[in-house]
């Protein structure tokens, strides 16, 4: 492998994550090679083993544990994170309801089955759900990303907000997304990549204003205000290391995902190790 090729995403946290190290201003142990897209399709390519290192969502991560494992840096976990149940209609309980989601391999549809199982789930791009149900089409919305701060403008009042709900639960921040290597890469360059996420993020936060015109090329017409607000909320110390409460927090979710016989069990350890 003489370019490592990276998969992450058009929102604002990963462009200001990644920047520095896909435009060489950081040291890596192979040259990278960006790939940006929806984390939906990345999280079907990781099933696919189509890319050795790639952002995904910790519910796609939950089945892919015997192929990838997470890298300590450059992931999304936090309080106050979570994806919102929205409606049109106020409700008095999810049981039976249409829920648009983003799609089955998101942490969202996952916190949404472990808290609500009666709710009936359809599946639709992210950026459908608020207006589907602004019109009526879905009871109920399951929304991730800027649409956290968007909703009130469809006019859709927030149910649930599921990320207080885990956090009442367990008392543990939110595991949301999480950078992947493939298991099979020697543990050393697994490592060296780790250092070198962490080295990206540390460029960003020391030159904020370099990465801004990158991240605004892929922010979806998305208004300064929204990206800043976007990059504050998911882009955090546990970005720089998942840390114990980190690992503790993706443990839980699992056990309760496996508990619920809604992901296979792995004995695979979590995150990379230092070499050596």
């Amino acid at each position: 492998m003489h370019v490592l090729e990276l998969g992450y995403s058009f929102c604002p946290n990963d462009t200001f994550i990644f920047y520095a190290l896909a435009h060489g201003r950081v040291p890596s142990p192979l040259p990278v090679h960006e790939i940006l897209e929806d984390v939906e399709t990345l999280n079907q390519w990781a099933r696919q083993g189509k890319l050795p290192m790639t952002k995904i969502s910790y519910r796609a991560y939950g089945d892919l544990r015997e192929q990838y494992v997470a890298l300590r840096a450059g992931g999304a976990l936090g309080r106050g994170v979570g994806p919102l149940v929205v409606t049109r209609e106020p409700l008095a309980s999810l049981e039976g309801k249409r829920v648009a989601s983003p799609g089955a391999l998101t942490t969202a549809e996952l916190l949404l089955k472990l808290s609500h199982p009666g709710a009936i789930v359809t599946r639709m791009r992210y950026d459908e759900i608020m207006p589907a149900v602004a019109r009526g089409e879905m009871d109920a919305g399951l929304i991730i990303h800027e649409s956290r701060f968007t909703y009130p403008q469809h006019g859709l009042s927030k149910f649930l907000d599921l990320g207080a709900w885990w956090e009442a639960e367990t008392g543990l921040p939110l595991p949301l997304g999480a950078i992947l290597v493939r298991r099979d890469l020697p543990q050393p360059t697994q490592w060296a990549l780790n250092r070198a996420v962490r080295a990206s993020l540390e460029y960003a936060y020391a030159h904020p204003q370099e990465p801004k015109a990158y991240i605004r090329q892929h922010a979806l017409e998305m208004e300064d205000a929204v990206m800043q607000a976007h990059i504050d909320l998911y882009v955090n110390d546990f970005s720089l290391d998942v840390g114990d409460e980190g690992e503790r927090a993706v443990r839980e979710l699992f056990r309760r995902a496996e508990a619920a016989g809604l992901m296979a069990s792995s004995e695979l350890p979590l995150f990379v190790q230092p070499a050596g």
